[in-house]
C-alpha cells in the first residue's frame, strides 16, 4: 500500500486526509510526522511553513509534492535532498482563485472604481468615462499555468492582452513576448501590469528603478507573484511621482506586512493579505491522488520542478 505523509499545516491535516481518502480509500495517508519512519514514506506532501523543517531523512521518497504553486521556499531549504523529485502544485482551485482576483482588480482599475468612490465621498459628479476594454492594454509577466489562465480570461473579456515569459509561448488571443526586448515592450505599452512569474534569482527585484522608468507613465501595477519581485523603495518613489499610477499588492517581502511599512498608508496602494489564491483541499486533493496513481502505475510524475530554472 502506498504511504503518503502529510507535512503541511496541522490545522488543515484532517481536511486533507478526508478529501484524499474520499477519492482513494485504500491509501495510507498519515498525519503523524513523529511516528512515521521516513524510510516507509513513498510521497511526502510538504508545506514550507509546516512543522517539518529537516527534509533530509526523506531522501528516499519517490516524490515531494509541494502544497504551494511557488517552490522558492522549499528550494531554499538546505536539507532538501538534491536528487529527490520535487513537484509544484497545479490544481483548479489555485487557478480559479488567481483568475478571480486578478480579473476583479483589472476591472476595478479599468473602470476607475477607486476614483468614483473618492468622488462619492466628496459629493463630486464626474463624467470621466473609461475606455472600452479593447483599448485597455494589460500585460502579464509570467505565462505559466496561472498566468496563462489569467491572460485567456482577460482576452475573453476583450482586453488587449500581452504576456511575457522567459521562453517563447503561444496562447490564442494573447500576444506573447519573451526575452529582454519583449519585456521592455511589455513595460512600455501596458496600462495595467500584472506580476505572475515565479520568484527566481532572475526575477528578484524585477520591478526596480530602471524597469519602472520604462513603464508607461501612470500605469497600474498588480503583484500576485512574490513580494521580492519588487524593489519597494523604487516603487514607493514612483508612486509619489506618478510614474506608477497605483499598486495593488497581495504579496510582500515580509508577511504579515509590518505595521510601520509605508504601503499601509500610501494613498495609491491597495493591500490584500496574500489571499489572491490559496491551495484548497477540496480542489487540490485530486492532484495528490493523481500523483499517487502515477507512482503506482510506474508513470512519470507531473509538474516536476526544474531546479535549475527554479520552477
Amino acid at each position: 500500500m502506498t504511504r503518503v505523509l502529510y507535512a503541511g499545516d496541522p490545522a488543515e491535516g484532517q481536511a486533507w486526509r478526508e478529501r484524499v481518502l474520499a477519492l482513494k480509500p485504500d491509501l495510507d495517508f498519515s498525519l503523524d510526522i513523529d511516528g512515521t519512519d521516513p524510510g516507509d514514506v513513498d510521497i511526502l506532501v510538504y508545506e514550507a511553513s509546516g512543522p517539518l523543517k529537516d527534509i533530509a531523512p526523506y531522501a528516499g521518497v519517490a516524490a515531494i509534492q509541494n502544497l504551494w504553486a511557488g517552490v522558492e521556499a522549499i528550494l531554499a531549504n538546505p536539507t532538501l535532498p538534491s536528487e529527490t523529485t520535487l513537484c509544484r502544485m497545479v490544481e483548479p482551485g489555485l487557478t480559479i482563485g488567481m483568475t478571480d482576483y486578478v480579473t476583479g482588480h483589472v476591472l476595478r482599475l479599468h473602470l476607475g472604481i477607486d476614483g468614483h468612490r473618492d468622488n462619492q465621498m466628496r459629493k463630486a459628479w464626474s463624467d470621466n468615462n473609461p475606455p472600452l476594454s479593447t483599448d485597455r492594454k494589460v500585460g502579464i509577466v509570467g505565462l505559466g499555468a496561472l498566468g496563462r489562465d489569467v491572460a485567456e480570461k482577460l482576452a475573453f473579456l476583450r482586453f488587449n492582452v500581452s504576456g511575457w515569459s522567459r521562453s517563447p509561448k503561444g496562447i490564442d488571443g494573447v500576444r506573447c513576448l519573451h526575452g529582454t526586448d519583449g519585456f521592455d515592450m511589455l513595460l512600455a505599452e501596458s496600462d495595467i501590469l500584472v506580476l505572475l512569474a515565479p520568484l527566481t534569482p532572475e526575477t528578484e527585484n524585477l520591478i526596480n528603478a530602471v524597469s519602472i522608468s520604462r513603464m508607461k507613465p501612470g500605469a497600474h501595477l498588480i503583484n500576485v507573484a512574490r513580494g521580492a519581485m519588487i524593489d519597494d523603495d523604487a516603487l514607493l518613489a514612483a508612486l509619489d511621482t506618478g510614474q506608477v499610477g497605483s499598486a495593488t499588492l497581495d504579496v510582500f517581502r515580509i508577511e504579515p506586512l509590518p505595521v510601520e511599512h509605508p504601503y499601509w498608508s500610501h494613498p495609491s496602494v491597495t493591500i490584500s493579505p496574500h489571499i489572491a489564491s490559496i491551495t484548497r483541499p477540496e480542489t487540490a486533493a485530486r492532484m495528490i491522488v493523481e500523483q499517487v496513481e502515477r507512482f503506482e502505475r510506474g508513470d512519470p510524475f507531473i509538474h516536476v520542478v526544474d531546479r535549475k530554472s527554479g520552477y
